[in-house]
């Protein structure tokens, strides 16, 4: 796909490598089973000259791409760091001006390219048929203009080719984490084999390599180096705008000594989290200290430092350290605001983590990779050979690295709590918005193609940038062959190809209704109904006689907490259903009538076949129904869905409502989560082997929703029209925001401190209790209806393709500056309209 800075499909820059694999190729083989190289990290480097003369280039567009990230600088300043996440075959690129930071002789771009090798949480290697995508590689291309006499300047292109110099860097190594939920790579860097001037102009490369041009070499590759290539096809513009943040310090420090004696230190793991928990295991009582700090080490003595940033932050770690030469200091970076060593739960913490060798000078160490912790551990270790010495500690901090809120949106009202839970949820959402929308930034940071239904919503309702959640639809639309979406996108799981959550690709579909709703993007919405639709009807060999869906197969998580899916679903049937009347309204609107009609008829059936889930003496649809017996289980999600779906008739909804949201019958219950804040290891096994522990009165209590299906539940009790109830529903989520956290957890009572599916209440002020939402597709016109409870005073900014609309409620009485007219909905149901411009509603 070409832009306006390089017309054309085909790229003038070559893919790049430091060298060429060592085996052949046969051209008549068709795919081939070469294996990936292993972790690695290239440094590419190329001077030229440039020369002004009389005139002033206001611009010099770049672009650029590798396999499968990098950092780039020109003169020793940081330009950027990519490409975004993707699958490889519409990998991305960036582009870049770099005229500000070019000057007169001398210049150089410098690269350092990272190659995981196997795939992890964020990326996957390419299938090749050749020697593309098997190692580390790099494609740019710069438009530059050259000097001469005023109105007859030429143009250069700077491109990757044989003229670049390369380096396979000795300073980094790989590590296996050996832990399922460790997705996030661990980085180990030797400094002592990393000069820090190779990103200069002046320094000497005449001992590197050329750079490798690498060609395609399968059948029909006709030996081309430049893009479009395969594996990476057409690759794509990135699409969405840059990450940064604010560089942290941590607010509190201390220090610990644990004894170790020099034939321990050497038998301690080499994963630097592992080391840390061993020396953990004997350290003694904390002190607390601040930064800078300087250590005296001697042989017999470890010690470990902690700080602790008050909350969670996600981004770069940053180490400046005065050291001698070799000394391997070990970071362990945590969530938790505190763990108790003897007692265990170290042993099911993530364990992310990185280490660095000093080289003696200039050792001021900055990550490669992302992570998200609230306290760093670092390892000084004892001295080893009587070398006795000093370590100062000069700082610790972390560059936020995510993706930006920007514009004025905004909420607040008479309430401060609700306030605070409107921040709370935009601050957990920011942690995981990086090149993706991630569950969390701290363990994984995958891409699950179900939580990230809620990112969106709350970036369409509080980031004037919707580019991300844009992003998150049309990254999401990754099926497999029957049609299927993997439940997490970009990764090892995606690359497995393995089983998935059917239901997560409905909420999924969710997120590409949102997206209609809002952008009223008619050829995005016509490019993803085709993927809406085979998700659809990846379900209809699992109807039953009845129209509802029985005995699905693979992973029907639902939610977290205990409901079961399992046999014949009334669950997965109202998911289901709300994506098919969701993919008729889309459907209807792009004037494919047939689609649309097909889809309706399966929702007709279904919502006949539900009425077998119905429990008149409790008023509500009960989970499932085995061998035709209904069970008892009944949950809050079940009613809900029946609700969201329009399945339930309309005149039970209210009724629904009160019985799922009875504060005496509501109890919390998970299949997976344990009493003491973690996983419950025994309840997974055991429902892996088909056992459900119950724990709870089925035929009395009701289970409550998760943090992350309490959107639909909430968006249930806002269509059965109790909204004014959400603000005292909302209020269960203060819980999480305890020592300093601001952010939402995973569960009510266990999982990460951080994690974006949980982040519904700042959607849910906005769209029920504020009222604001799309009256048509694209905003053409504004629904209000607040919906405030007992709150006094409401008001907020809310974005839209035209503008902000500002919404003040007070005493009754609404105010309204909208750039589009406004459908305003008053609490009795009277209905009124405005056109644009402000105007005044009684509530």
């Amino acid at each position: 796909m070409s832009t306006g800075d390089f017309p054309g499909g085909r790229w003038h820059g070559h893919w790049i490598a430091a060298e060429l694999p060592e085996f052949e190729i046969d051209p008549t083989s068709v795919g081939g089973d070469l294996p990936p190289a292993r972790f690695s990290r290239l440094q590419f480097r190329r001077t030229f000259e440039w020369a002004t003369d009389t005139v002033v280039q206001d611009r010099a567009p770049l672009r650029v791409s590798a396999d499968s990230r990098y950092v780039l600088w020109v003169n020793s300043v940081e330009v950027g760091r990519g490409p975004i996440r993707s699958q490889p075959r519409r990998l991305r690129y960036d582009e870049y001006d770099i005229a500000g930071l070019l000057r007169p002789g001398r210049n150089v771009i410098a690269v350092l390219v990272t190659y995981y090798g196997h795939a992890n949480s964020f990326w996957q290697p390419a299938a090749s048929s050749g020697v593309m995508g098997r190692d580390a590689q790099l494609v740019l291309e710069a438009r530059l203009h050259h000097g001469g006499q005023a109105g007859q300047t030429g143009e250069d292109w700077l491109v990757t080719n044989a003229g670049w110099r390369a380096l396979r860097s000795g300073a980094w190594r790989g590590l296996e984490s050996g832990k399922a939920l460790d997705g996030v790579p661990v980085e180990l860097l030797d400094a002592r084999e990393l000069d820090p001037a190779w990103i200069e102009a002046d320094f000497d490369d005449s001992v590197w390599a050329e750079a490798a041009v690498v060609k395609a070499s399968h059948d029909g590759g006709l030996a081309e180096s430049r893009p479009p290539v395969d594996p990476y096809g057409a690759m794509l513009p990135r699409g969405i705008g840059p990450l940064g943040g604010h560089r942290v310090l941590p607010v509190a420090a201390v220090l610990q000594t644990a004894p170790t004696d020099n034939t321990a230190a050497q038998g301690l793991p080499d994963h630097p989290a592992e080391r840390l928990i061993s020396q953990l295991r004997t350290a003694g009582p904390t002190a607390e200290v601040s930064l800078p700090i300087t250590v005296t080490r001697d042989t017999g003595t470890a010690t470990i430092v902690t700080v602790d940033f008050g909350r969670i932050v996600a981004g770069h770690v940053e180490l400046d350290v005065d050291a001698p030469a070799g000394v391997r200091l070990d970071l362990w970076y945590q969530e938790a605001a505190d763990y108790d060593p003897p007692a265990g739960p170290l042993e099911s913490a993530p364990r992310a983590s990185a280490s660095y060798t000093t080289r003696g000078h200039g050792d001021q160490y900055k990550s490669i990779d992302v992570n998200g912790l609230r306290r760093i551990f670092l390892l000084i270790p004892p001295s080893a050979d009587g070398d006795v010495g000093e370590i100062t500690v000069r700082g610790i901090a972390v560059s936020e690295y995510h993706y930006p809120f920007t514009g004025d949106a905004s909420f607040s009202s008479s309430d401060p709590e609700l306030d605070r839970l409107y921040r709370a949820g935009i601050r957990t959402t920011a942690l995981n918005s990086f090149d993706a929308f991630t569950d969390c930034p701290t363990r994984e940071q995958r891409a699950w193609v179900g939580d990230g239904v809620v990112h969106q919503m709350v970036h369409l309702v509080a980031n004037e940038d919707w580019r991300l959640a844009r992003n998150y639809v049309t990254l999401g639309a990754s099926p497999r062959a029957d049609g299927m979406l993997p439940m997490t996108v970009v990764g090892e799981i995606e690359h497995r190809g393995g089983y998935t959550i059917p239901d997560w690709a409905l909420h999924w579909i969710h997120g590409v209704w949102n997206l209609f709703r809002y952008d009223g993007d008619r050829a995005a919405t016509l490019t993803l109904l085709p993927v809406v639709e085979r998700i659809l009807r990846w379900y209809e060999p699992y109807l039953d006689e009845r129209g509802t869906l029985s005995d699905v197969p693979e992973w029907n998580l639902i939610d977290w907490a205990s409901v079961f899916s399992s046999h014949r679903s009334s669950l997965i049937t109202g998911l289901w259903a709300r994506a098919l009347a969701e993919y008729a309204e889309m459907a209807d609107w792009l004037g494919n009538t047939a689609s649309a009609d097909w889809a309706r008829a399966h929702w007709e059936r279904a919502r006949e076949g539900l009425e077998d889930f119905w429990d008149p003496a409790r008023s509500s649809y009960v989970d499932h129904i085995v061998a035709g017996e209904r069970m008892p289980a009944l949950s809050q999600a079940a009613g809900a869905v029946a609700i969201v779906s329009g399945l339930a008739p309309r005149e039970r909804w209210a009724g629904i409502v009160d019985v799922i949201t009875d504060p005496a019958r509501v109890v919390v219950r998970s299949w997976i989560g344990g009493d003491d804040g973690g996983y419950d290891m025994a309840k997974i096994v055991e429902q892996s082997e088909g056992v459900y522990r119950i724990d709870w009165d089925t035929d009395h209590e009701i289970v409550k929703a998760q943090p992350f299906f309490s959107y639909v539940v909430h968006d249930a009790v806002a269509r059965a029209g109790r909204a004014e109830r959400l603000p005292d529903l909302l209020r269960a989520w203060s819980v999480f925001l305890h020592d300093g956290y601001d952010t939402f957890g995973e569960c009510w009572g266990w999982g990460t401190p951080v994690h974006a599916w949980s982040a519904t209440p700042t959607k849910d002020l906005i769209w029920h209790v504020l009222g604001v939402t799309p009256a048509e597709p694209g905003y053409t016109s504004v629904r209000i209806a607040p919906r405030p409870g007992s709150i006094d005073r409401l008001c907020g900014t809310v974005p839209t393709p035209h503008g902000l609309v500002r919404v003040d409620v007070d005493a009754g009485k609404v105010s309204v500056d909208s750039p589009v007219p406004v459908h305003f909905v008053a609490l009795d149901g009277s209905e009124g309209t405005a056109p644009a411009g402000p105007s005044t509603f009684q509530l």
